[in-house]
């Protein structure tokens, strides 16, 4: 649908939409006072759902998806990071690789984070390492630890949820320069996206780079972390390193 624009998006999700999943979307996104989601605001719309719906509007021209960025339905901005994605991964196939489209939606999204729009973990989760990762993959990667260094929890995932992009190409050196920075960062979701991507290392890019990482690491590492990190590591390995601390 070249034509279509914010509201369209808006109303085939609100036909797929359900009031009882919405009230328990609340619950499961943390959205009450004082919680990491609070005030997110939910249709009901599952993921898959989410998915059949942008594929009719992978098309939808930047400023239509800046209108759904600034909602603050959670599906809404869902919908238009996954049609982000979408206008990326198009960009950057290979017979039809267009570098100033890539620069654009990167340069957008970017903004979107700054702005505080990519603010709960599946959105972070669903969108960074494509639309940073994928394009910084061969670029410098600055903006990354100006992001880790960021009060904002959102912003720190973001960073740390790039590098998935840069693991799949066998690249962990983002990764663990990261997580060393963040050694000290208990904040939960923090916790779990770097034990997760230390897991990642060890499983794409090879387990002595992990454990190379965990015998210098290991002791100041958060206890959720390493049990991420430490996932896929045999028992006695696991037992070895929760020592550590």
């Amino acid at each position: 649908m070249t034509d279509a624009i914010a509201t369209d998006v808006k109303d085939a999700l609100a036909a797929v939409a359900s009031a009882e999943r919405a009230a328990g979307s609340a619950r499961f996104f943390k959205t009450g006072p004082g919680e990491y989601g609070e005030g997110d605001v939910f249709l009901g719309v599952t993921v898959p759902d989410t998915r059949r719906v942008v594929k009719r509007f992978v098309d939808l021209p930047l400023a239509e998806i800046d209108a759904l960025l600034d909602s603050p339905v959670h599906e809404h901005r869902l919908a238009a990071l996954l049609i982000l994605v979408a206008q990326f991964e198009r960009a950057s196939a290979s017979r039809t690789r267009n570098e100033s489209v890539r620069r654009e939606l990167a340069a957008f999204y970017l903004a979107a984070v700054r702005h505080g729009s990519v603010n709960n973990w599946d959105l972070v989760d669903s969108s960074a390492p494509t639309l940073l990762g994928g394009y910084l993959l061969d670029r410098p990667r600055d903006v990354l630890f100006e992001l880790a260094s960021s009060e904002v929890l959102w912003q720190r995932r973001v960073a740390v949820l790039a590098t998935f992009g840069f693991i799949n190409a066998s690249d962990a050196s983002t990764t663990l320069e990261l997580a060393e920075r963040l050694l000290d960062d208990r904040a939960d979701l923090m916790q779990k996206a770097v034990g997760w991507m230390l897991r990642e290392v060890g499983k794409r890019v090879g387990r002595e780079v992990l454990t190379g990482f965990l015998d210098m690491h290991a002791a100041s590492l958060g206890r959720t972390a390493l049990s991420y990190a430490t996932e896929h590591l045999p028992a006695e390995e696991r037992a070895r390193y929760r020592a550590m601390r």
